[in-house]
């Protein structure tokens, strides 16, 4: 794992897309029991290289309902998003996760994981990229039938401050899917 590991770090196969240079943001050890795959880091997690390191961390590990030394515990967690690094910004916030990532790195670090026990797909790419043709249409729906993909995969939103509004729009997510994704993840760790 650690060579793999130490392998993506070097990683430069989209460099010349990536507006802040190559920096890959990615956590993983041989005994993690969850895997997180969400978009891809932004400018914070980028810059401080620690996953997960901003606003949308913060609510996600409040969802979660874990603390950060949990969160942060590679053998608790592996952190592996779509595109791992900072892909650049839009016109209504990051560019979307660059492609070559996951066909790349994705399957090389599930195969040395043989103890995860859930994969938490955050937002729509993740979700499209793993469930394929079993998505639902929208996130709205694949969210809100999230039992259908148990126990292998949990969907989620992202957790971005931007998805406040898909949030206030859905609040059935955290008063009925929230505390069953803190039932399953205690249940593991």
């Amino acid at each position: 794992m650690q060579t793999l590991l130490h392998n993506i770090s070097q990683c430069t196969i989209c460099s010349k897309h990536l507006p802040l240079g190559p920096r890959p943001v990615v956590t993983a050890h041989t005994d993690s029991k969850i895997i997180i795959i969400g978009q891809a880091p932004g400018t914070k997690v980028h810059n401080s290289g620690i996953p997960w390191d901003d606003q949308s961390g913060k609510k996600l590990r409040q969802w979660l309902n874990v603390s950060d030394e949990d969160f942060y515990n590679t053998k608790n967690f592996a952190i592996i998003p779509m595109g791992f690094c900072y892909p650049g910004k839009g016109k209504t916030g990051d560019l979307p996760p660059r492609p070559e990532c996951a066909p790349e790195w994705h399957n090389l670090l599930l195969e040395k994981m043989p103890k995860v026990e859930l994969i938490l797909l955050i937002g729509a790419y993740a979700q499209k990229y793993y469930l394929k043709e079993t998505a639902k249409k929208t996130l709205t729906e694949t969210v809100g039938d999230y039992k259908s993909y148990l126990p292998k995969y949990f969907p989620i939103p992202h957790p971005s401050p931007t998805n406040r509004f898909w949030r206030s729009r859905n609040p059935w997510f955290e008063e009925l899917i929230v505390p069953e994704l803190q039932k399953t993840i205690k249940t593991i760790l």
